[in-house]
C-alpha cells in the first residue's frame, strides 16, 4: 500500500491541513510559495500560522548565526505545539535543514521531516507519509538540480500587488564569509523563455511589482548561454504590459556591458533602483573576502550608473570587522560611504561562520568594536538618506499602495516609491480616500520623518485591482539583503 492511500480525504476533498512558516530572504519566500502551490495542488488546506493544523511546516534560513537562532526558536516553537496536540507532525525545510542535515534531527529529535532546499518539489510527497505514518525515512536530501526550477504555480503569501521572481539559483562566487554555495549549490541559469513565462503568469494573477532577485544578478545567463544576458531578459521582461515596475536587487559589481546600462536606462517599466551588494572597498578586504573586484572597477560601474540612468536609487550592503580588517582599511570604508553617497545603505557585523574560508582568515576583531564600527557606518549613512529624502519633498511621485496604515482611520495607507524596496527600506504614508492595496497613485511628498515619506494622493489611482486575501510570511529577520551577495 502506498503512503498516498492511507491519506483519507474528506467530503471536501481536503487532504489535510497545513500551517506554513516562511523565514529568510525573498529567495526563499519563492521556495515557500511553490512547496505551498504542491501542497495546494495535492489537496491540501493552508491555515493560519498559529492555528491548529495537521502539519506545520518551517522554511528555515541557515545563512548566518542570527538567522540559525531565529529558525532555532521557531522549530522549538512548534514543536510545543505538536507536544500540546495541536499539531500531527512538523516539517523543517529550507537552508538550515541543508546546512545541519547531519546534527539537525540530533538537536530537535521531535522533528517529523528534514526537507533539504532541493527536496522542495517532493513536499507533498512527505506530508503524506507523515500522516499515513510512515516515519522510517526522516531526511530528504536531494543534490542541485542541473537545470533550474521551475517556480511557476505558486500560491504567493506576498500581497496580490507584489511578487518575487528568482531568474537563477545558486552562486559561483565562493566569497570567503559565505556559505550559501554550499546550501544552494552553483549558479544555474533559469532561461529567459521561462522567467517571462512566470512574470506573465505573475502579471495575470494581478502583480503590478516585480521584484528580480538571484544570489548574482549580473551573473545570469553566464552557464546557459556562456555570456551574460541579463540586458537581453531586462528588455523582454519590460514587454509584459500589465506591470507597472520591475526591480532588480542582488546585483553584484561585475559583468555590467553597455549593453545592460542601456537596458535599464531605455526601460518603460524598470525602475531606476539597483541593489548591489559592496561588502568593501578596500583592495586588501576584498581580496581577502575573494570578492574578484577591485575599489577602481566598483567605482567605474558606479560612475557609468550615475551617468547613464537619470534619477538612479542606489542600495548597497558593508560587512565590518571582517578577520584582519585593520582601522585604516575601515576609514576607507567609512570616507566611502560619506563621499558616494548611497540612497539606501545597510551595515553588518561579520558573522563567524564555521564552515567557511573567513573562520580560519587571522585577526578576528572582538564584538564591541565591530559593533562601534556598524554603528559609525550607519551614523554616516542617516543623513545621507534623510538628505536625498528631502530633496523629494514638493514632488509628485506614483506611490504603490501596500495596505492601510496600522493606525490614523479610513484615509490613511501605506505605500512605496519608486525609491523603496519591500521590506528593507522606508515607506510612503499616503492620506487619501478610496484607496485600495495594489493601486497605484500620484502623491505629493508633503515631509520626510526618518527613512519614511508622508504625502497626499493628488489624482486618482490607476489600474486599480482589488487585492485578494492572502496568507502572510512571517517577518524575517533585519539580515535579509545581506542574502544577496
Amino acid at each position: 500500500m502506498t503512503p498516498q492511500s492511507k491519506i483519507d480525504q474528506d467530503e471536501t476533498g481536503v487532504r489535510g491541513t497545513v500551517s506554513f512558516v516562511s523565514l529568510g530572504c525573498s529567495k526563499n519566500t519563492v521556495d515557500s510559495e511553490r512547496m505551498l502551490g504542491l501542497l495546494a495542488q495535492s489537496g491540501y488546506a493552508l491555515v493560519p500560522e498559529g492555528a491548529d493544523s495537521d502539519l506545520v511546516i518551517v522554511n528555515t534560513c541557515g545563512f548566518i548565526d542570527a538567522a540559525r537562532k531565529e529558525s532555532c526558536g521557531v522549530i522549538e516553537e512548534m514543536l510545543g505545539r505538536k507536544r500540546d496536540g495541536r499539531v500531527k507532525g512538523v516539517i523543517v525545510a529550507g537552508c538550515l535543514a541543508e546546512r545541519q542535515k547531519d546534527v539537525l534531527l540530533d538537536e530537535f529529535p521531535e522533528v517529523d521531516q528534514v526537507v533539504g532546499v532541493f527536496g522542495r518539489e517532493q513536499i507533498a510527497q512527505v506530508s503524506d507519509r507523515i500522516l499515513g505514518g510512515l516515519h522510517e525515512q526522516r531526511t530528504l536530501f536531494n543534490p542541485a538540480p542541473v537545470d533550474a526550477q521551475d517556480d511557476r504555480a505558486r500560491l504567493r503569501i506576498t500581497p496580490r500587488h507584489l511578487a518575487y521572481l528568482k531568474v537563477s539559483e545558486g552562486c559561483d562566487r565562493l566569497c570567503t564569509f559565505c556559505a550559501i554555495p554550499y546550501m544552494r549549490g552553483k549558479h544555474v541559469t533559469k532561461p529567459i523563455e521561462r522567467v517571462v513565462e512566470e512574470a506573465r503568469e505573475l502579471a495575470a494573477d494581478g502583480v503590478r511589482e516585480l521584484v528580480l532577485v538571484a544570489q548574482d544578478m549580473t551573473y545570469y545567463g553566464m552557464d546557459l548561454y556562456g555570456e551574460p544576458r541579463l540586458a537581453e531578459l531586462l528588455r523582454e521582461l519590460d514587454k509584459v504590459e500589465e506591470l507597472t515596475w520591475i526591480r532588480i536587487l542582488y546585483c553584484y559589481p561585475r559583468h555590467f556591458t553597455d549593453e545592460l546600462y542601456e537596458a535599464i536606462a531605455g526601460a518603460k517599466r524598470i525602475i531606476p533602483y539597483l541593489d548591489m551588494p559592496l561588502q568593501h572597498i578596500n583592495d586588501r578586504m576584498l581580496k581577502v573576502m575573494n570578492r574578484r573586484h577591485t575599489r577602481d572597477e566598483t567605482v567605474a560601474i558606479l560612475d557609468r550608473l550615475r551617468a547613464d540612468i537619470p534619477n538612479l536609487v542606489l542600495r548597497t550592503t558593508f560587512i565590518v570587522g571582517f578577520p584582519g580588517e585593520t582601522e585604516a582599511e575601515f576609514r576607507e570604508m567609512a570616507d566611502f560611504v560619506a563621499e558616494r553617497k548611497f540612497e539606501r545603505l545597510g551595515a553588518f557585523t561579520y558573522s563567524l561562520e564555521p564552515d567557511t574560508p573567513a573562520a580560519k582568515v587571522p585577526g578576528h576583531l572582538p564584538d564591541d568594536v565591530k559593533q562601534a564600527r556598524r554603528e559609525e557606518i550607519m551614523r554616516i549613512q542617516r543623513p545621507i538618506a534623510e538628505a536625498f529624502n528631502r530633496t523629494l519633498i514638493g514632488r509628485e511621485l506614483d506611490v504603490l499602495i501596500d495596505g492601510r496604515a496600522p493606525s490614523g482611520g479610513d484615509g490613511l495607507w501605506l505605500g512605496r516609491s519608486f525609491a523603496d524596496a519591500p521590506d528593507v527600506d522606508g515607506v510612503v504614508l499616503v492620506q487619501g480616500p478610496g484607496l485600495q492595496p495594489g493601486d497605484v497613485v500620484p502623491c505629493e511628498i508633503l515631509s520626510t520623518e526618518g527613512y519614511d515619506f508622508v504625502a497626499r494622493s493628488s489624482a486618482l489611482p490607476s489600474r486599480r485591482r482589488r487585492a485578494r486575501p492572502r496568507p502572510r510570511k512571517r517577518p524575517g529577520s533585519s539580515l535579509t539583503i545581506l542574502e544577496g551577495m
